[in-house]
């Protein structure tokens, strides 16, 4: 169960031709960017999750130290 290191470099190339012939070359820089967006998104909304629980265990620390 290697995950995604287990393609190889040969099956990312025979990935990345599959791509081209089917969304031909002039698409390609518009999917980039739109996989780019989507993935600054993604990053973006997890590390919003990772402060607002940082946040949420510091106001529960606080609330336990004044009772």
């Amino acid at each position: 169960m290697g995950g995604l290191g287990a393609i190889g470099v040969p099956g990312l190339i025979i990935i990345l031709v599959i791509v081209l012939i089917v969304f031909g070359p002039k698409k390609l820089p518009e999917i980039g960017g739109a996989v780019g967006k989507t993935f600054a998104e993604f990053k973006k909304s997890t590390k919003g999750l990772i402060d607002d629980d940082d946040d949420s265990g510091k106001k529960v620390e606080k609330k336990s130290d004044a009772s």
